[in-house]
C-alpha cells in the first residue's frame, strides 16, 4: 500500500526493516527493465542470445568487484534475461562494515550493542529492541525508534548519527546504483528509451541450501522463460 510523504504518495521500501545493507552477506538480487521491455536480447532454444546492450550489461557487471576493491566483494553465479537481471552478490567484511563513525560518537561495539543488545557495553538486550522498535515503558517512544533509523531532526536524531550505522555509499545499493547508471549513460547511445525500474528486488540468502536453491534458479532461467513472472511474449 502507498503511504504518503510531505503529501505525496510514495511506495514504502522494499528494502528489509532494521538491517544495514553494507553488511557482510550473500545477497540474491533482481533488477528489471522499465515496463519489463526486453532490451538485453532473447532468448532461443533455451539459451539467451546477448543484444548490444545485454553485452554491456555483462561487461558492466563483471567490472563491479575490480571497480570497488575495498569493499571485498565475491561474484556469485549471474543471468542476463531479455527484461531483466538477476545475480548473486558477496559482500565481505571490510573497512565500511566492520566500524562505524567515531567522529559521531558511535563505537563499532556500541553499534552492534544497539542492534543485538549487549550488557557489557550499556545496552540490555530489551533496550536494543525498543532502540529497533519503539516501546514507551522502556522510554523510547515509536518516533524516536524511527528517528533512529531514519534520522529525523525533529526528534532530536540527525541524519548523521543515522548514518553512523548504516554508510549509504558502500552498500547493496550503492553498487546497484553505479551499475545501472554505467549500463544506462552506454545503452541510451543505442536506445535512447531505454530505463530501468526504479528499484531492485534483494534477498538476503541465509544458508547454503538456499545459496543453491537460488544458484540453481538463476542457472535455468533461460530454459524456464516461458514460466518466468517476468516473461514477456515476443
Amino acid at each position: 500500500m502507498s503511504e504518503k510523504f510531505r503529501n505525496k504518495y510514495r511506495i514504502p521500501s522494499a528494502r528489509r526493516p532494521n538491517w544495514d545493507y553494507a553488511w557482510s552477506a550473500n545477497y540474491f538480487i533482481t533488477i528489471c527493465t522499465y515496463h519489463k521491455q526486453s532490451f538485453f536480447g532473447e532468448i532461443v532454444n533455451g539459451a539467451m542470445q546477448l543484444s548490444e546492450i545485454g553485452r554491456i550489461v555483462e561487461l558492466e557487471w563483471l567490472k563491479t568487484s575490480a571497480i570497488r576493491p575495498d569493499m571485498n566483494i565475491h561474484m556469485g553465479a549471474f543471468v542476463i534475461m531479455p527484461n531483466h537481471f538477476h545475480a548473486i552478490i558477496t559482500i565481505g567484511e571490510n573497512q565500511f562494515n566492520d566500524g562505524r563513525d567515531a567522529m559521531l560518537g558511535v563505537s563499532k561495539p556500541f553499534a552492534d550493542a544497539i542492534r543485538d543488545g549487549d550488557a557489557k557495553h550499556g545496552v540490555s538486550k530489551p533496550f536494543a529492541d525498543a532502540i529497533r522498535d519503539g516501546d514507551a515503558m522502556l522510554g523510547v517512544s515509536k518516533p524516536f525508534a524511527d528517528a533512529i533509523r531514519d534520522g529525523d531532526a525533529k526528534h532530536g536524531v540527525s541524519t548523521g548519527y543515522k548514518n553512523a550505522f548504516i554508510p549509504q555509499s558502500k552498500n547493496l545499493s550503492s553498487i546497484v546504483r553505479g551499475f545501472k547508471s554505467a549500463v544506462t549513460v552506454q545503452a541510451r547511445t543505442i536506445h535512447a528509451d531505454f530505463a530501468w525500474q526504479t528499484r531492485f528486488h534483494d534477498h538476503i540468502i541465509r544458508n547454503s541450501e538456499s545459496h543453491d536453491t537460488i544458484e540453481r534458479y538463476i542457472l535455468n532461467n533461460p530454459i524456464n522463460w516461458t514460466e518466468d513472472k517476468f516473461y514477456a511474449p515476443p
